[in-house]
């Protein structure tokens, strides 16, 4: 069993430019050792502050299941609130695991092994937090197995027009899938879990998860042909979940609402707020484990590169928005956009813009990308602004309907902030408890990547 600290000797870890001289077993080492040594203090600090949000968080969700939805502050044009706004934040959250996993294996991108693991790990984090979501939202949580075509005497079979059953449809795919991808990876590093472990429960525990795997190379051969295999299912899951998610305001015939650009511009949203929140956690990981030597400068390069290219996108998709509001001429469009950009919510529209489109500018300069504490803070900006994105299209969109009578503004209750912060304990329990008991980074591929380079 390690003894060692898993923070300790963070200056004595190799820098980069060593990398190339370090042995390969100690990619083994170095990703266990936080799994074997004493619990940081860091550690027991972040997890008790997000066990308290999710005491808060369940607390939340209790109320607004026995009182009701008014409690948010849901309203009549404005029928959906925060719950759908954290809806799609949250899947939006977990799609960069899923496109690291799937797209760039494809694409064959060998520096995806310095994310892939905890990426994965935190898209089944979001998922489990966002399918909360429309479940409550609905009001009667308790009823939520109407959505599914169960077999039924009474033909309560699932409204397939409607918005949430695809949702539902698409959220519970791309959940299964994604845990299908983050568990068979892991269980080559399960087998070095067992046979590094010195109890005799954490080897019982391990072997159980490694489902008996030896590094025989047929296990080796069919380890990848599944990963492939899974991989080819996954990345139209990529494009399809957020499209979905995007037509459920596409098919609405409402201003600021029908657009043919919500598909593809909520995918590169999706990615886009998905890589800043990788690489706040890759900037944490490297340094609290002292991995600068697995998760490098070269890596974090190309995730921040991926940031200010899906950033453009997104952007791009602003100026579709504005530019066919103007080009249709329709008044309700029109009023729409004029109310976003200049009515009583133009701040948070421009605070959208300015974190979207203004901060990743800076991007642009290689000394910005290798300066953490900037990179970082132009990270928890894209966060806030995309979440503000979901606020401005759908709280501010409903609240522009076609009949200038029926404009009513949504105001957030104490209950939609509560739902709006406290989700992030759910996530970060899950996180902490991830990162405690299960290798965070692909060991077996950080190993064959290194054979590959020439590590010795």
């Amino acid at each position: 069993m390690a003894t060692q600290n898993a923070t300790a000797g963070a200056v004595n870890q190799p820098q980069e430019s060593e990398r190339q001289h370090l042995p390969l077993g100690s990619v083994a080492r170095d990703v266990s050792a936080p799994i074997f040594s004493s619990t940081p203090l860091w550690w027991w600090i972040g997890f008790f502050i997000s066990g308290g949000l999710l005491a808060v968080f369940t607390v939340t969700l209790g109320a607004i299941s026995v009182i009701g939805v008014g409690l948010w502050d849901i309203n009549n044009p404005v029928v959906w609130g925060v719950g759908i706004i954290n809806l799609i934040f949250w899947i939006g959250i977990g799609h960069a695991g899923t496109f690291i996993s799937a797209v760039l294996l494809l694409l064959r991108q060998k520096w995806r092994s310095a994310f892939s693991r905890f990426a994965e790990g935190m898209t089944l984090m979001a998922v489990a937090v966002a399918g909360l979501m429309p479940i409550f939202h609905a009001g009667r949580p308790w009823f939520v197995y109407w959505l599914l075509p169960y077999p039924n005497t009474l033909g309560l079979n699932p409204q397939w027009t409607s918005a949430l059953v695809w949702d539902v449809v698409a959220i519970s795919t791309y959940g299964l899938v994604s845990l299908l991808f983050w568990y068979i990876d892991l269980l080559p590093d399960f087998a070095i879990m067992r046979d590094k472990s010195q109890t005799k429960f954490a080897k019982v525990t391990y072997g159980i998860l490694s489902f008996g795997w030896r590094g025989e190379s047929k296990q080796w051969h069919m380890l990848h042909k599944v990963s492939y295999l899974l991989a080819a299912l996954a990345t139209p899951l990529v494009i399809s979940v957020h499209s979905i998610v995007g037509l459920d305001f596409a098919m609405g015939n409402l201003p600021a609402w029908h657009h043919t650009i919500f598909p593809p511009y909520f995918v590169a949203g999706a990615v886009f707020s998905g890589f800043s929140m990788v690489i706040i956690v890759a900037i944490a990981l490297r340094n609290q484990f002292g991995w600068q030597h697995l998760i490098t400068q070269r890596h974090i390069d190309f995730a921040a590169k991926f940031v200010l290219g899906t950033g453009m996108l997104v952007g791009y998709g602003y100026l579709i928005e504005a530019f066919g509001a103007w080009y249709a001429g329709h008044p309700g469009e029109i009023i729409a956009t004029n109310g976003r950009m200049f009515g009583p919510t133009a701040p948070l529209y421009w605070a959208m813009i300015f974190f979207n489109v203004g901060a990743i500018q800076l991007l642009w300069f290689k000394s910005v990308r290798e300066n953490h504490a900037l990179l970082i803070a132009i990270c928890i900006g894209v966060l806030i602004g995309m979440w503000l994105e979901r606020y401005v299209i759908i709280a501010v969109g409903l609240n522009y309907g076609h009949m200038v009578a029926m404009q009513e503004a949504w105001i957030p209750t104490v209950f939609d902030w509560l739902t709006i912060i406290s989700p992030f304990g759910l996530f970060g329990t899950l996180f902490f408890l991830f990162i405690r008991f299960f290798p965070a980074l692909p060991m077996f591929e950080v190993q064959e990547i290194g054979y590959e380079e020439g590590w010795r």
